[in-house]
């Protein structure tokens, strides 16, 4: 650790704010460029309209960018903020961060829910939200420190290129006696060399005696954070309780607490097993119903799924508890111990995986063609060590794989390296050349948008098929569903604010696994009030997962078993004691209406957010080849005559496959109306003005940008 250099560049002494029922109600801005340290008071408007977290980040954001700006312009804000009930420790999911940036990928906002410690411990350092903008001359550390009551910045030398390494030594230099008042926030090398960066938040694992992490893993903030030359940014803070937060009613808080605690602690062994196998107990329901993908979103299951799912990953992980906040009842995040890769530069080491995850093993394995857990546990190290999002990189190469199967692409393109499916081996060389910035990795870390450009102008590809097969929708690539066979979900996907991640989208399991929307009016419904609700967490500062998938027993006794309305109530009582507003379950959605409209006309204000930006690449709607159409060739066929009413007996495979497009084509575009219709948005999916008043969000530079839009 001796080589670290660190060079004290500003420091500057605060007085820690006190939290008041949730809140610091203070904002901290650090411009790297000028090193300037800016704590401003946060207006009482704002905290009643945007209530905190993502809704912060946003309107920080909104001020801090133009139209114009693009993605590595210096003020573009990377923003993290925690919400009020972040930081309460036994709530289930209550230690979250959410993190903000104007995207690589698609150039609008893209928001990235994450755990870990750091949201919490800047908060009770004092400050709601975080905003980093500007950029470094030099490698740059920033320090926000609770326990001394300073923030500081640090010009940075010696310090090791991947973030594992980095948040390492980082945490034992900061507090070497007590390494668990330390969280890390840290992007890699393939951050810097890709445009799907992302970040790792760490926490320190006193039973392991290791630092942990999670990823805030979409959209390319890691880009963002590297691109400003910031290595790390490092959160410090003491001994947290229940009352750190100064709750407005503790007892309420304890009690309300104790009783999803306690429900989870009861029901998770009987339903998902996720404090044994994490959301790899996924892996087999998706493969079951039709939703796994397979060779590139293709197929939705494969025989040999059992060798990636939770029955493998449940003797692979460690033993222990594995909360990524204190005390989270779910305790979901996995890892796997001593763990010797068998490429790159931890060839032969011994490693411990934080992962994999649900949407890694499905991104990187079956959608690869890679049934095989050992190589996505090398995959999960790798993508976390360099800072990529595993499931751009999964749904990326996935796409490059197709592609040279299909004759799009060839050995003379990928540096003579044979990308068939299956390939582990080239796969995992693809991912060390995404971090280094050479060879085709290069391009394949550009994203699916940029590579379907690239392949038909400099390749000579066919445009028509890799808009098909190119599995992005605003520039994000797919997390890890099919979707070809639930409406809901080709809608949470293409109608999505940031693009198809399965955070505000998750509808598949509603529709597809317990169909609890059965009708086109059902589907519409759940696409107002599902992402409205994910959309609470990430004001909150909660993890999402304690709502939905482990449930009361009664659930499917409930008129809305899709809701969870017990959950809801809990929710209700949570803020409630927190914050001392009287909250009814219906608040939740109302609250985070405000929210996710003006995050509609944020991505209005950066030149989209309309109807064209919610498309989907066919494939999300049906099949585009006669493979796949003969994979499912029964209910496809059946579909055709029952559903759409059509005579099929005269049609060919290829005619079949024509008339099937046009007929789902046409029901998403009905979807779209019937949802705009619901959110109160005009046909072209833009918020009408008595939508923004109804929700108190009409500011004049709202308004303008509407009136810009031919919305007055």
């Amino acid at each position: 650790m001796g080589h670290i250099n660190l060079s004290e560049t500003k420091s500057v002494s605060y007085e820690r704010a006190e939290i008041d029922m949730g809140y610091t109600n203070q904002s901290l801005r650090i411009n790297l460029q000028t090193t300037d340290i800016i704590i401003r008071p946060i207006e009482k408007e704002i905290k009643d309209k945007f209530i905190g977290g993502k809704g912060y980040d946003l309107w920080f954001m909104w001020n801090a960018v133009s139209g114009n700006t693009q993605w590595n312009d210096p003020e573009n804000a990377v923003c993290i903020s925690s919400g009020p009930l972040g930081g309460t420790p036994g709530y289930p999911g209550g230690g979250k961060s959410i993190v903000t940036a104007i995207s690589p990928l698609t150039g609008a906002p893209i928001d990235s829910n994450v755990g870990g410690y750091f949201g919490p411990y800047k908060k009770f350092s004092g400050f709601d939200v975080i905003q980093i903008d500007g950029k470094a001359d030099r490698e740059t550390i920033v320090l926000i420190d609770g326990i001394e009551n300073k923030i500081k910045i640090f010009e940075a030398s010696g310090l090791p290129s991947d973030s594992y390494e980095m948040s390492r030594e980082l945490t034992q230099y900061f507090d070497p006696e007590k390494p668990v008042n330390v969280s890390v926030v840290t992007a890699g090398p393939g951050a810097e060399n890709t445009f799907f960066g992302c970040l790792n938040f760490s926490w320190w694992d006193a039973g392991r005696k290791r630092v942990r992490y999670k990823q805030a893993g979409r959209g390319g903030i890691g880009t963002v954070l590297a691109d400003k030359r910031v290595k790390a940014i490092v959160a410090r803070f003491g001994a947290v309780s229940m009352k750190t937060n100064n709750p407005f009613d503790l007892d309420g808080l304890k009690k309300v607490t104790k009783s999803h605690a306690r429900e989870i602690h009861e029901l998770d062994p009987k339903q998902n097993r996720m404090a044994l196998v994490g959301t790899t107990h996924l892996v087999p329901i998706m493969n079951d119903h039709d939703c796994l993908p397979v060779h590139n979103f293709k197929f939705g299951s494969h025989p040999e799924s059992k060798v990636i799912g939770e029955e493998v990953y449940e003797h692979i992980f460690d033993k222990g508890f594995d909360g990524c906040w204190r005390g989270c009842a779910v305790a979901c995040a996995h890892g796997v111990k001593d763990f010797s890769p068998f490429t790159g530069p931890y060839r032969g080491a011994k490693v411990f995986v934080d992962g994999p995850e649900y949407e890694t093993v499905a991104g990187c394995g079956s959608n690869l063609g890679i049934f095989d857990a050992q190589t996505i546990l090398e995959i999960n190290f790798y993508c976390d060590a360099y800072g990529l999002d595993t499931i751009s990189v999964g749904t990326s190469i996935g796409f490059v794989m197709e592609c040279f199967e299909n004759g799009q692409i060839t050995l003379d393109h990928t540096g003579g390296m044979d990308l068939s499916f299956g390939n582990r081996f080239n796969a995992l060389e693809l991912i060390h050349q995404m971090a280094r910035g050479e060879g085709f990795g290069a391009i394949v870390g550009k994203g699916i948008r940029q590579m379907k450009e690239i392949f038909a102008r400099d390749f000579g590809s066919d445009p028509n098929f890799l808009q098909d097969i190119g599995m992005e929708s605003k520039g994000l690539e797919f997390s890890e569903y099919i979707t070809k066979e639930s409406l809901a979900q080709q809608g949470g996907y293409g109608l999505a604010l940031k693009g198809p991640q399965h955070d505000e989208a998750w509808l598949i399991f509603l529709d597809m696994v317990h169909n609890f929307m059965p009708t086109f009016e059902d589907k519409a419904e759940a696409l107002h009030w599902f992402p409205m609700f994910r959309t609470w967490f990430g004001l909150c500062g909660l993890c999402k997962l304690p709502w939905n998938d482990i449930v009361p027993e009664d659930n499917n006794t409930n008129p809305e078993p899709a809701k969870v309305v017990k959950h809801m109530g809990w929710y209700a009582e949570f803020f409630s004691s927190v914050t001392g507003k009287k909250t009814r379950p219906e608040d939740l959605i109302s609250m985070s209406e405000a929210v996710y409209n003006f995050q509609r006309i944020f991505n209005l204000k950066m030149g989209y957010g309309t109807r064209e930006h919610d498309t989907l690449p066919y494939r999300a709607m049906g099949p585009v080849t006669l493979e796949e159409y003969d994979s499912r060739k029964e209910r496809y066929d059946s579909q055709l005559t029952e559903k759409y009413g059509m005579d099929i007996s005269d049609l060919d495979p290829p005619a079949k496959l024509v008339a099937l497009r046009r007929k789902r084509e046409e029901q998403y575009e009905l979807l779209k109306d019937a949802v705009y219709e619901r959110r109160g948005w005009n046909r072209d999916g833009i918020p009408t003005l008595e939508t923004v008043r109804r929700l108190g969000i009409d500011f004049p530079e709202v308004v303008e940008v509407l009136k810009k839009n031919g919305v007055e």
